[in-house]
């Protein structure tokens, strides 16, 4: 049978070749193909079959191999489930069968299906974090090669602007490499004398420096090893997935209120396991300096400008952020659920390129110990829910556990306690003052106290957050605007599902709440019909999130 991924790519699975009975061999496709239909990745359908080729052989193994799925029997799924109990790797392996079996109507009552229906252990979390020293030394590693790499890329890029503005004198050193920087730039490589035998050999290296890639193609365009750099960066600041390298868009910058000195950008997040329907996620990240969050945004999107501009060019619609230039194009990485290669271009990070990193550290890929360490640093979910966060990312981690033995029991109730006082923080006046600075929800007693500062100057709060700080001032010119947006947050309710709309909109509309009941019910019915219609457009460009601070 053939499982079709996503991308639209499709995988074969042999049947045939089971070491079981024909009929048992069409019984184990049926079902299979039956769960197929859930999948979008060939790695979810890998994973299957692997399980599948493995009962196989424990079945054909047995003194009296069942010809079908009808003939199993309790003591053989018992004997199966000891084989298997004892491991991680066993107790999937038990799940997933159990999920193909359970397909079957044969197996839907009587006490075949009883002996499905046991509880199969959860595995416990073994991922680790790195101790405060280990991931000083992964940083400072990736640092270096990509801060290198972006330099490089930098400084050839504004020599290539000079040459196509006509700022360089004709003929001079500069002029001529910016001629094969323009050539670089539309064709993903310098100008080549291809020989007899099909060796490519780059043209003036004198004048280039060398043949090497940082001298050729390099100047414009990172290897895989320096965009592995930036997504072990990336990982350390916001905690992202290795997979989600594959697929996420290049940022775009955000609409700002009168803000010429930072730039807020909207980062896509694609994350397939939290299943069809919430797979997308948005992230708003803001460049204000150079030790804030999005400047790795804005060096990533300079170091991976002619890549994408490349990209589009020779395949129109193409805008992911995380691409390279492979050192051998001709050689095409074999998993088909990751993007393909364009002309010379590669997209995200692939295991391998992971696991290299790792070993020039002396351990494996980094990616999971690293997002570990960001959610427990940061100490708040990040791209998964409330209760993934606590039962597998901060509980079982060593140095959570060494750090807060004494005091876990009681800051958690602290933080549960804090969730549920979510209520409006600032204060009512009857009129405006002219002190006081202006947001697109409330006034602002004092930015310069802000509870989210600004790395660089004033405050950096979403004008959503506004409603919980202490400084915030409402007076009755606020209410018919804040009333419109209590309205819409409400209506927000039918048009999402529960979880995003608990994840997005719950702490703002239950500040509205508390703001309601303190400006009066009456008073807040009155104040939403004299919403105006510039009131009515903040409030969808807030709701929208394409008004930034």
């Amino acid at each position: 049978m053939s499982m079709v991924n996503k991308a639209g790519y499709a995988k074969e699975f042999d049947f045939a070749d089971l070491p079981v009975a024909e009929a048992m061999q069409r019984s184990l496709a049926e079902v299979f193909a039956a769960q197929s239909k859930r999948w979008t990745s060939h790695w979810s359908a890998d994973t299957y079959w692997r399980t599948v080729l493995d009962f196989a052989r424990f079945l054909s193994e047995l003194d009296s191999p069942p010809e079908d799925l009808g003939d199993l029997t309790p003591a053989m799924l018992k004997r199966w489930r000891t084989v298997n109990i004892g491991s991680s790797t066993g107790r999937n392996m038990l799940s997933l069968v159990r999920t193909l079996l359970q397909r079957d109507p044969r197996l839907a009552s009587g006490p075949v299906a009883e002996e499905l229906a046991r509880r199969v252990p959860a595995p416990k979390p073994s991922g680790k974090s790195y101790s405060e020293a280990e991931r000083e030394q992964v940083l400072l590693a990736a640092q270096r090669q990509f801060r290198s790499a972006w330099m490089r890329i930098r400084e050839n890029t504004v020599l290539l602007e000079r040459w196509q503005a006509g700022d360089l004198a004709e003929g001079s050193r500069e002029w001529r490499i910016g001629q094969i920087l323009d050539h670089l730039w539309r064709t993903g490589d310098v100008p080549r004398t291809v020989f007899s035998d099909g060796e490519r050999y780059a043209r003036n290296r004198r004048l280039l420096g060398g043949g090497s890639s940082p001298h050729t193609w390099g100047r414009l365009f990172l290897t895989r090893q320096e965009l592995t750099s930036l997504a072990v960066l990336l990982t350390d600041r916001f905690a992202w997935n290795m997979s989600v390298y594959d697929r996420i868009p290049a940022p775009t910058a955000m609409p700002s209120a009168g803000e010429t000195s930072s730039v807020t950008y909207k980062v896509t997040v694609e994350k397939r396991r939290a299943g069809n329907g919430r797979w997308f996620s948005t992230e708003n990240i803001t460049d204000s300096g150079a030790d804030s969050p999005g400047r790795l945004i804005t060096q990533a999107l300079e170091a991976t400008a002619a890549g994408r501009t490349l990209a589009a060019r020779l395949a129109p619609g193409t805008d992911l952020l995380m691409v390279a230039r492979s050192f051998f194009p001709d050689r095409a990485d074999g998993n088909l659920d990751r993007p393909r290669p364009v002309g010379p271009l590669v997209f995200g990070i692939s295991g391998y390129d992971a696991r290299q990193f790792g070993l020039r550290m002396g351990g494996g890929s980094p990616f999971e110990r690293s997002r570990r360490t960001t959610v427990t640093r940061e100490g708040r979910p990040m791209q998964h829910t409330q209760g993934t966060h606590d039962g597998v990312y901060v509980l079982p981690n060593e140095h959570v556990q060494r750090a807060s033995r004494a005091v876990i029991q009681a800051g958690a109730q602290e933080a549960v306690e804090q969730a549920q006082a979510v209520v409006f923080g600032g204060q009512l006046t009857q009129e405006p003052d002219p002190d006081h600075g202006q947001t697109a929800t409330v006034d602002c007693a004092d930015e310069a106290t802000s509870p989210w500062p600004s790395p660089g100057e004033g405050c950096g709060a979403d004008f959503l957050d506004c409603l919980g700080c202490r400084n915030a001032r409402v007076h009755p010119g606020h209410h018919p605007r804040l009333a419109y947006l209590h309205h819409q947050l409400e209506s927000l309710r039918s048009a999402l599902d529960d979880r995003a709309w608990q994840r997005w909109w719950r702490d703002h509309m239950l500040r509205l709440e508390d703001l309601r009941k303190a400006v009066g019910p009456a008073a807040w019915k009155s104040a939403l019909k004299r919403a105006t219609t510039d009131d009515h457009t903040i409030v969808r460009l807030l709701v929208k999130g394409d008004l930034a601070p």
